[in-house]
């Protein structure tokens, strides 16, 4: 039943009144009555008995098309399970709304089945790849990538951690991985974090696939063409979905492959209950249905590097030699021979060599793409006097100038402090303490006049921009694609990211380098990018040799001497003191589980971390999900919300 109380996540015996036999099909939505209430539900299955001597009729079949598939409700189950969470928050993920309207025009015989975008038919349009004449094009850069095409157009299940080369066309490689497993017979679901990811692998997929053979699943196309889109895959229309997290559950027939882009993008995280992760579900859903898995990106997480570790899955990487040819010329500007020609690089924002690359790329009729950790223009300032960061005088929260001109305001609150005085000093100046994309665009535009400047960030996100001289200053995961590669990229202010109290913050400012330097031409075409950051750090070195493998492994290793995911398993419990003690007392932890904190949490609550090793990760999920069924049971006032393996500890 749709019911999101923990204590109620369990299957409900009906009977089938005759009137609603034929409709009343495994997969199907239904209403039944259940405490007095008219309550949704979903048929999971029809037996001929019942354990239980008593039971109630069907009310209702709200639609007879079976919409929820045997194989994505066995995967909610699994995903529930791992995650201590209810079934039913996980089906409420895995298929989308109904809308009706769309429903009937799918279903009506003599209208247009078409989707986001066109459908046709899998019988009726045959691929336009065989197996036998498979050509591995760009996997040839790789000595495991033709071995991995033919595993897929033979159906076998192989299970791949991909490392992308500089400069690869991410897109084109998925459709090739997918176009060998249409031609073996099966289908395949593929995940990226945003839509423009999506357009990309979208215009992929149909070069090598042709029209109608895929769609999109993501709920920013609306309920209508989304609906449209996941009837189209549920009634074995089409062979392949793709899509955002959205489309982690889609129904595909005859599965064979799952593949997730660029798994250590935040948004592959679910921000509702049960907080799933795609690259998670859709390694259960490989292991399930007895299917491939890829598993890829420029970058590569600690999650990744386990797969390989453990020997789940194998590594997919180009030798030495051809990442070097491939591979832009690296510099940072934090080492001793850079502050020897230029003392003020320590500390200065765009450093001398930074300035030198980004004029001679423009000389040379190059963009120059410039990476800023921070939208805005200036997200953070401080007192011009005595340096004391700015708050806002109702909610302490800090203060943002929006332009050259702008009054602050609060990033919180979002009043107006025209009239700010620094409390520790008095003084009435602000200055930068962060230095955001507006802010950078109208200074480098001043020092390189006339040439023309470009921003990509929240408000607007370019997909291309053309290959002549220009500057483009984009905040990760907008940066556009220059026509041949950037002649040079500049990543600033590396410390915003590097300095975050955050178990990920080498991680993640090594995945957005990489996405950055990856735009970039090779050397040999002349291509630099120039990091502001000191050369001896460890992310640093990982980007100018290009190994993200190599710092994976070192991040796995040091998070499995320290404990921490996903060397092992931890679940974080938020609430009130009250509450989040309540359900510890009632919960039957596994033995060897950790208890620490508390921490103080958002809204005046507290976080508890349980933490235990991977081998009894199911039993802490159990236990877990049983305390928050007996606190349901009994109508406890305060929630406690359950994350395991939460993006941030801290």
């Amino acid at each position: 039943m749709d019911v999101p109380l923990p204590h109620l996540d369990r299957p409900f015996d009906y009977l089938v009144p005759e009137a609603l036999d034929a409709d009343a099909r495994p997969g199907v939505r239904v209403k039944v009555r259940f405490a007095g209430q008219l309550v949704d539900g979903w048929l999971l299955e029809r037996v001929a008995e019942s354990d239980h001597p008593k039971l109630a009729y069907l009310e209702k079949v709200v639609s007879g098309v079976p919409v929820l598939a045997p194989e994505v409700a066995r995967l909610a189950r699994a995903v529930a399970d791992r995650y201590a969470g209810s079934l039913a928050d996980v089906l409420r993920l895995a298929v989308p709304p109904r809308h009706a309207r769309a429903e009937k025009a799918v279903t009506a015989p003599a209208e247009s089945t078409a989707a986001e975008p066109a459908t046709g038919s899998t019988a009726a349009a045959p691929a336009t790849v065989v197996g036998e004449g498979l050509d591995p094009r760009g996997w040839r850069d790789y000595p495991a990538g033709p071995a991995l095409l033919r595993a897929l157009a033979e159906g076998r299940p192989a299970r791949a951690v991909w490392s992308a080369l500089p400069g690869e066309d991410w897109a084109d490689r998925y459709a090739d991985a997918v176009a060998a497993t249409v031609a073996g017979g099966r289908g395949a679901v593929v995940v990226v974090a945003d839509g423009r990811d999506l357009d990309r692998l979208d215009a992929a997929l149909t070069a090598v696939l042709g029209p109608d053979r895929h769609v999109r699943l993501t709920a920013a196309v609306g309920p209508a063409r989304r609906y449209r889109a996941f009837l189209a895959a549920r009634r074995g229309e089409v062979p392949v979905v793709i899509g955002t997290r959205a489309a982690m559950f889609a129904p595909v027939e005859r599965l064979g492959l799952v593949a997730v882009w660029d798994d250590g993008d935040d948004l592959h995280a679910e921000p509702r209950a049960p907080y799933p992760h795609a690259r998670d579900v859709l390694l259960t859903r490989a292991q399930l249905a007895d299917a491939a898995a890829l598993v890829g990106g420029y970058a590569r997480t600690a999650e990744a590097q386990l797969l390989v570790e453990t020997g789940w899955a194998r590594e997919v990487v180009a030798d030495r030699a051809t990442v070097r040819a491939r591979m832009p010329a690296m510099a940072p500007t934090g080492d001793d021979p850079q502050l020897a020609r230029d003392p003020g690089a320590a500390s200065a924002r765009l450093p001398s060599l930074a300035w030198t690359t980004a004029r001679d790329a423009l000389r040379a009729d190059l963009p120059v793409l410039v990476q800023v950790p921070r939208r805005g223009y200036l997200p953070s300032v401080a007192c011009a006097d005595c340096r004391a960061p700015a708050r806002c005088p109702h909610c302490a929260g800090p203060l943002a100038l929006p332009s050259a001109q702008g009054t602050p305001a609060c990033r919180w609150c979002g009043r107006v402090a025209a009239a700010y005085a620094c409390p520790e000093c008095g003084g009435r100046r602000l200055r930068a303490s962060v230095t955001g994309a507006r802010r950078t665009a109208e200074e480098l535009g001043r020092a390189f006049p006339g040439v023309p400047v470009r921003t990509s960030g929240r408000e607007e996100v370019l997909a291309t921009v053309p290959g002549g001289a220009g500057l483009v200053i984009a905040t990760p995961g907008a940066e556009p694609v220059a026509e041949g590669g950037y002649g040079a990229v500049l990543l600033l202010d590396s410390w915003a990211l590097l300095t975050r109290a955050d178990l990920r913050a080498g991680e993640e400012a090594l995945r957005r380098w990489l996405a950055g330097a990856a735009l970039a031409r090779s050397g040999a075409a002349g291509g630099r990018v120039v990091v502001v950051a000191d050369g001896a750090l460890v992310p640093v070195q990982a980007l100018l040799r290009w190994d993200a493998a190599w710092f994976a492994a070192r991040e796995l290793a040091e998070r499995r001497e320290l404990g921490f995911p996903p060397a092992v398993r931890m679940a974080s419990v938020t609430g009130t003191a009250e509450a989040v003690a309540d359900l510890l007392a009632g919960a039957r932890l596994p033995d060897g589980a950790e208890v620490l904190g508390p921490v103080p949490a958002e809204e005046g609550r507290e976080r508890m971390l349980v933490r235990v090793p991977r081998a009894r990760a199911g039993a802490l999920a159990d236990a877990l999900h049983a305390a928050a069924g007996q606190r349901s049971a009994r109508k406890a006032a305060e929630p406690v919300r359950l994350q395991v393996d939460p993006l941030s500890l801290f």
